[in-house]
């Protein structure tokens, strides 16, 4: 009889914090720029320079704390984490070991059996290292600092997920309350938030957790559910063959959907850990504590049920428009100007993910504005043009955010309600079409379909079909 495995998963995720400087010095921390041009002595590491703490870093680590249900350390303070690696300029990072800025959270998510609550066990603040890049024509590598002193949160779960699903509910969940909060994009691809997976197996009923591995290199949360997949076979593997499970860190080649060895778990001691001298302690009170809840924006969960009180939005709506910030924000926005929130919802999920499939895009690559989508909802429900020519102008404000309104005007693409015009074309159209007409009499209700369309393609789809609609079944009549 075959033994049957449980998998134990407990994640270290780094969230790149979306401050416009770096956590000790003022250099700016945008994404790309020349290499080591984003530099100064201090996040290089040069001797006698001195950090000073930013203290917007301390501020969003807080309000992921006090949103992932953490207690908020009073007193906390930084320790050099020391070890050498050509990308890591001073050979120590500044972090948190003994009293990190959160402990003791965790958040709920939603899996195949129910509910679950995931524990968060700490977040601490940090600074990130440089960037090695390998030439392997040249055959050397080279590093690039500007990534050197960015500031980041390490949030470390407990080992509470049993699954590749419910890892992917936790960092699914996880990044859309950070995002909410403004603290960071979250972007796996450029590396704004990176999970690492700690994972072991034991026999199912076992109470000891078996030997743990961690997974780097993991960039996409594919890529994610695919290491563990392939991590948990390959410890069932080593079991049944009566090999042990070594600890140690490996990579993850997510072409080759196989990890290899990168070096054995080292142990905190041996990083020699020991209070940063240059920083001073942070000391946080009530009153800090408080300014910050009381900026606190309104999370999803609250977001999907006012959209269904205030808005009227079926539930399905809401919970697809509260799913990605940037949704959220341009459905209120363009709500807020045209009051028109279900028309609005409408365009968001139709045509606006339409387009975002067909180009390959997500939500937060969006660049049109609020302003010109509540236009198009407002001439679209006016009448003023057609469904087909208002989602013709709308992939151009997807495209290239046009203002919908000029546009129309000055291409002469609003609906024709002449009736004069109108009554002389589908004349014409009627007696062109004698078949059609003899169809019509004949009962053949969708004669009349043709007649619409012969109409629409005379006017060049700028006719009124309701009022085409009306004026042929008169004549016809």
């Amino acid at each position: 009889m075959s033994k049957e495995y449980e998998t134990v998963i407990g994640l270290e995720v780094h969230v790149e914090l979306a401050t416009k400087t770096k956590i000790f010095c003022s250099c700016s921390t945008e994404f790309g720029g020349k290499p080591n041009s984003h530099t100064c002595p201090v996040c290089t590491g040069m001797p006698g320079s001195l950090p000073v703490l930013n203290k917007q870093v301390v501020e969003y680590a807080m309000a992921v704390g006090i949103a992932t249900n953490c207690e908020i350390t009073r007193h906390n303070k930084f320790d050099r984490k020391n070890y050498f690696y050509p990308d890591n300029p001073q050979n120590y990072q500044i972090s948190q070991l003994y009293l990190p800025i959160c402990r003791n959270g965790g958040i709920e998510i939603e899996t195949e059996y129910g509910k679950k609550t995931i524990g968060i066990h700490e977040i601490h603040m940090e600074e990130d290292a440089g960037k090695l890049v390998h030439d392997e024509w040249e055959d050397v590598s080279v590093v690039d600092f500007n990534r050197s002193g960015v500031p980041l949160i390490e949030i470390v779960s407990e080992p509470d997920m049993r699954s590749a699903d419910e890892v992917i509910a936790y960092l699914d969940k996880l990044r859309l309350i950070i995002q909410y909060l403004g603290a960071s994009d979250c972007k796996l691809n450029e590396g704004s938030m990176r999970a690492d997976v700690n994972l072991s197996i034991r026999e199912v009923g076992a109470p000891e957790f078996g030997t743990r591995t961690e997974m780097k290199n993991l960039n996409s949360f594919r890529a994610i559910a695919r290491a563990i997949e392939g991590e948990r076979a390959r410890q069932i593997d080593l079991i049944e063959s009566g090999e042990k499970v070594v600890q140690e860190t490996r990579r993850w080649d997510d072409n080759k959907e196989t990890s290899h060895a990168m070096r054995s778990k080292e142990d905190a001691q041996d990083y020699r850990y020991f209070p940063e001298p240059d920083l001073v302690p942070v000391v946080i009170d009530d009153d800090w504590i408080a300014r910050v809840k009381a900026r606190q924006p309104q999370m999803r969960t609250e977001k999907m049920a006012r959209y269904q009180e205030e808005f009227g939005l079926p539930a399905y709506d809401a919970e697809i428009l509260t799913g990605d910030k940037k949704l959220a924000d341009l459905f209120e926005a363009a709500t807020e100007i045209c009051h028109k929130p279900k028309k609005v919802s409408n365009w968001l999920m139709v045509e606006t993910m339409r387009l975002l499939k067909d180009n390959n895009m997500d939500p937060d690559q969006i660049t049109f504005s609020p302003v010109n989508l509540a236009k198009i909802v407002n001439l679209a429900d006016a009448g003023a043009v057609t469904n087909t020519v208002a989602k013709e102008v709308f992939e151009l404000v997807f495209k290239e955010d046009i203002d919908p309104e000029r546009y129309v005007e000055e291409k002469g693409l609003k609906t024709v309600n002449d009736e004069g015009l109108l009554r002389t074309t589908i004349e014409q159209i009627i007696k062109d079409n004698p078949q059609s007409v003899e169809d019509y009499h004949n009962g053949k209700e969708k004669a009349i379909g043709f007649l619409v369309g012969q109409t629409m393609k005379a006017m060049k789809g700028k006719a009124n079909p309701g009022m085409v609609n009306q004026i042929i079944k008169e004549l016809l009549s």
